[in-house]
C-alpha cells in the first residue's frame, strides 16, 4: 500500500494494515531470536534430551514468590481488560455505526461520479454520459435532440439541459429518483431506470441520486445565480433601461422566461418559442385557466414556492403527480418577491 493510498483509507482500513504490519514483524523478530539462541553443534533430535520440560524447575519458593505475584498481577490486568473492553467497544459503537453509513454514502457517491462521467471518459467503469448533456459538474448544457413533427419529419436541434446542482433544491429525492427512472417524454431526457425502460438497476439510480446530491449548491448561491440568469434575459428583451439599476428591469415576465417557460412553452428550450405559457411539458396557462385553477393567489404562491406532492390536492381539483418528478419547488432558488412577480404575470396571461 503506497503512502496516497494509507491516507486515503478509512479508519478500519489503516488499523488493519497496522495490525498485519505487526504480526509480520513480529514473525520476523520471533524467527530471528530463535535463529540466535539455537546451539549450530546441536545434533538434530538432541532437543529431545534437552526439552525444557525434561530439565528441573523451579522450586517452591520461586514459585510462590515473584514469579506468583506476577502472574497473579497479569492475571488481574487481563481481568480488567475482559471487564472494561466491552464497555469501552460499547461507548464507540455509535462513533463507528456513523463512521459505516458515511463510508456507504461516500462510496455511493462516487459509484455515481462514475455513473455521470461521459461514455468516452478513460476512467474505468461504467458509464453513462449525463455529464455530456448537464455538464461536468452539473452546471447545465446542451443536448442534441431530433423533433419530430405530426407528419413524422424529423430535423436537429439543440436542447438546453437544465443544471442538476440545483435539483434538489427543487425537487425531493424521491421525485428526482421518478424523473432518472421515468425519463421525461417528447424530450432529450431518456427514462434511466430498468422500471421505465432504461439501462440502470435500482442501486445504480441512487447511487446517482447520491452523486447529484453532492454537487447541489447553497440557496444563496442559486438565488444569485437566478438573479444573473434573469439579468441577462432582460438585457436581450431591451428592458434594462438604467445601467446604474437594471434590476428593476427584472419583472414577472422576465423571471417567468428563466425558471417557467422551460416548461410551460413550447420550443423555449431549443430557442423556438411558441405561445407564451402556452404549455408543454407542463400545463397551459393562458385564456384564464390559471385563475381557473387557482382562483385564490396566496395559494397559487404557495403552490409555486413549495412544488406539487404526489397524491396530494392542490387549486381547483388538480392531485400532484410523479410523472416527471412533478411541479418543482421554487422556495429556495427564487425570493418571496420573485415568486410573487411570477405568480401575478401568470395570472394575467391571456
Amino acid at each position: 500500500m503506497t503512502a496516497a493510498n494509507l491516507l486515503a483509507a478509512t479508519a478500519p482500513e489503516r488499523i488493519g494494515f497496522f495490525v498485519a504490519v505487526a504480526m509480520v514483524v513480529a514473525w520476523a523478530v520471533y524467527v530471528f531470536v530463535t535463529s540466535r539462541n539455537s546451539d549450530p553443534d546441536q545434533k538434530p533430535g538432541s532437543e529431545i534430551e534437552l526439552a525444557p520440560n525434561r530439565k528441573p524447575y523451579f522450586n517452591d519458593e520461586i514459585l510462590e514468590g515473584p514469579r506468583l505475584e506476577r502472574a497473579l498481577g497479569w492475571g488481574l490486568l487481563l481481568l480488567v481488560v475482559t471487564a472494561i473492553g466491552p464497555l469501552l467497544y460499547w461507548l464507540n459503537e455509535p462513533g463507528r455505526q456513523a463512521g459505516a453509513v458515511d463510508e456507504f454514502d461516500r462510496k455511493a457517491v462516487e459509484r455515481g461520479r462514475q455513473l455521470f462521467l461521459p461514455t468516452d471518459s478513460p476512467e474505468h467503469g461504467a458509464h453513462f454520459g449525463c455529464a455530456t448533456c448537464h455538464g461536468s459538474k452539473g452546471q447545465g448544457g446542451v443536448a442534441p435532440y431530433s423533433l419530430t413533427d405530426y407528419l413524422g419529419a424529423t430535423r436537429k436541434v439543440e436542447w438546453e439541459a437544465p443544471p442538476l446542482d440545483t435539483a434538489l433544491l427543487k425537487f425531493d429525492k424521491k421525485e428526482l429518483r421518478a424523473i432518472l427512472v421515468y425519463g421525461r417524454a417528447n424530450t432529450p431526457m431518456p427514462a434511466w431506470g430498468i422500471e421505465g425502460g432504461g439501462p440502470m438497476n435500482d442501486q445504480q439510480i441512487d447511487d446517482l441520486v447520491a452523486y447529484i446530491d453532492s454537487l447541489q449548491i447553497s440557496p444563496q448561491k442559486a438565488r444569485q445565480r437566478s438573479f444573473q440568469e434573469a439579468l441577462t434575459q432582460a438585457t436581450i428583451d431591451g428592458k434594462v433601461t438604467d445601467p446604474l439599476n437594471p434590476a428593476l428591469a427584472i419583472d414577472g415576465e422576465t423571471l417567468f422566461k428563466t425558471n417557467c417557460a422551460r416548461c410551460h412553452t413550447k420550443g423555449w428550450a431549443y430557442g423556438e418559442p411558441d405561445v407564451q405559457g402556452g404549455g408543454a411539458f407542463g400545463p397551459n396557462l393562458t385564456n384564464g385557466l390559471t385563475l381557473r385553477q387557482f382562483p385564490d393567489l396566496d395559494a397559487m404562491i404557495e403552490f409555486v414556492t413549495e412544488g406539487s406532492e404526489y397524491g396530494e390536492a392542490y387549486g381547483e381539483r388538480g392531485q400532484g403527480g410523479d410523472e416527471g418528478g412533478g411541479m418543482p419547488g421554487f422556495g429556495q432558488v427564487l425570493t418571496a418577491a420573485q415568486i410573487r412577480a411570477i405568480v401575478e404575470y401568470e395570472r394575467g396571461l391571456l
